[in-house]
């Protein structure tokens, strides 16, 4: 069969064609994280301060959704009740739709702050309707705050968050004020510090460098506080997406609502320590965006906003597109490196695949993750090692990315599928532990993980092929870590697997409550 396309030259001219164009459009988006890079330090000294501060503080109410999250909803609780701010300025809702015993773990922790004087509700609704957008509406049409400040239930909100943000809000046109993430459990493994330094790209570079510079940015769906006149007049919360903070940021900006990053200001919060939680957590984020492209941009596009809005909108909005195209190069690998060795051993020809995999595996990403690295700890030397192993996991995690994406242009909403919270706060090992229970009532082997290691093998393949008659190129390097990565997520979600289904007695007993970290133990008001 490939003789026949080697004796078909317009085959092959079509074949390189198809090939050349989804790489110009990776490509593309790499070079578009050259431009947050600029735009970051091109304005980097545009520092938001509040304008003002208010004579009296206005009320506020603090809501914590959360479905299911026995791990660790007694502590976002604990921590929430020990942010400084007045009481009776002060309400807490705990947006409970769970199914299993952290409601009553909920609930108890609820009655105990009440009885030391906070205004806490616990609300729970008869069903799930909408997810977590479902609950923000229900709470919100019974809230009293003026401003609304939203955590998940993984998260510590720092005692001074309301007095760092609320101030903000004198100038009547902000609409949000974003903090940034920073995370409990950074160093707990390769994985996770893998994931911090994925996270702080998007915060602290893209978050930055659109806000900055006057593009929209997008609330995160926890860490920010909403003037709820801002939330009303956007349209509320709808729950057509799965990235319903994505959807409720364009719409309210749209109407001409400010926001306000703060990279200064951090909340800590747990990153999933095991590959299955990190990949139903990328699943819904490109499925969210892939819905929230498809629902609102359309609309930017067509409207009257400045042109540099709507190019970044078009790039931010558009960005999950690159898992598709990274998908459709790794299959294409093959027939461009067997076309390279038999076919073209002289001329530009014969650079293709060189090129490509370059710069799949280079464009933009890291000066882009390195410029986040030297911002936030003023160096880069610690996390340069860790870039290698951000490109291979951000290759092998794009076919489920890709599987999302389609799903959200052309599937139906589907289904919240929370990240699984496991209440570490560090280099700890409880979370194997509740990894086992989880897997043991939720988990079974799904086909994507064998066909991601064939995919691995299949680049194996591309690999031996390039090295089979001395072609040993530049490209080589980069596609070993594409191999990595398709090998290093199966096998990482088998042994999760693996883990989740031994016996329930070897289980029995072991579940330990995560303790709060120590600046945020519960005290006796």
């Amino acid at each position: 069969m490939m003789d026949r396309l080697l004796a078909n030259e317009w085959a092959v001219n079509g074949f390189l064609a198809a090939y050349l164009i989804v790489l110009t459009l990776v490509c593309i988006y790499g070079l578009h994280r050259y431009q947050l890079v600029h735009l970051y330090y091109k304005y980097r000294r545009n520092t938001p301060s509040p304008r003002a501060c208010f004579r009296v503080l206005p009320r506020v109410t603090i809501q914590l959704p959360m479905f299911n999250e026995q791990a660790v909803a007694r502590r976002i609780i604990d921590a929430t009740c020990q942010v400084d701010y007045p009481r009776d300025r002060l309400e807490i809702q705990v947006l409970d739709d769970s199914t299993d015993e952290s409601v009553e773990i909920a609930r108890r922790a609820v009655e105990h702050w009440r009885e030391q004087g906070f205004d806490i509700k616990y609300i729970r609704r008869p069903n799930r309707e909408g997810f977590k957008a479902g609950a923000l509406a229900n709470g919100l049409a019974q809230a009293a705050g003026e401003f609304i400040l939203i955590f998940d239930a993984d998260f510590l909100p720092p005692p001074q968050i309301l007095r760092e943000t609320i101030h903000y809000f004198t100038e009547p046109r902000v609409g949000m004020v974003q903090a940034r993430w920073e995370h409990l459990n950074r160093q707990q493994s390769l994985l996770t510090k893998t994931q911090a330094i994925l996270l702080d790209g998007h915060f602290v570079i893209e978050h930055a460098a659109r806000n900055r510079s006057g593009r929209f940015m997008s609330f995160n769906g926890t860490a920010g506080l909403w003037r709820r006149t801002c939330i009303d007049d956007a349209g509320g919360w709808q729950h057509d997406t799965l990235t319903e903070d994505l959807d409720l940021s364009y719409r309210a900006q749209m109407r001409g609502w400010k926001f306000v990053f703060l990279p200064d200001l951090t909340s800590p919060a747990e990153l999933p320590p095991d590959m299955d939680g990190f990949k139903q957590q990328q699943y819904r984020w490109a499925k969210g965006g892939a819905q929230t492209c498809r629902k609102l941009l359309p609309t930017v596009l067509r409207s009257r906003l400045p042109k540099r809005i709507k190019l970044e909108a078009f790039f931010h909005l558009t960005s999950c597109t690159v898992y598709p195209y990274v998908v459709l190069l790794t299959l294409m690998l093959y027939p461009v490196v067997y076309l390279k060795v038999h076919l073209f051993d002289e001329g530009w020809a014969r650079y293709v695949f060189d090129a490509s995999v370059l710069l799949m595996a280079t464009c933009g990403a890291t000066s882009f993750y390195i410029a986040s690295q030297r911002a936030q700890f003023k160096t880069w030397a610690d996390s340069i090692k860790y870039i290698p192993f951000l490109m291979s996991l951000g290759i092998g995690i794009s076919l489920n990315n890709a599987r999302a994406v389609l799903a959200g242009f052309f599937g139906k909403p589907g289904e919240f599928v929370r990240t699984p919270k496991f209440g570490v706060t560090g280099q700890d090992t409880h979370w194997k532990r509740d990894v086992q229970a989880s897997r043991k009532r939720n988990g079974r082997i799904r086909l994507q993980p064998f066909v991601e290691l064939a995919m691995g093998l299949y680049l194996l393949a591309c690999l031996l092929l390039c090295l089979k008659d001395g072609k040993v190129t530049v490209g080589v390097p980069f596609l070993c870590l594409f191999m990595v990565g398709y090998l290093y997520v199966p096998l990482t979600t088998w042994f999760g697997h693996r883990l989740g289904h031994r016996s329930v007695e070897d289980l029995a007993g072991r579940h330990e409550p995560s303790a709060v970290p120590a600046p945020f133990r519960t005290r006796t008001p």
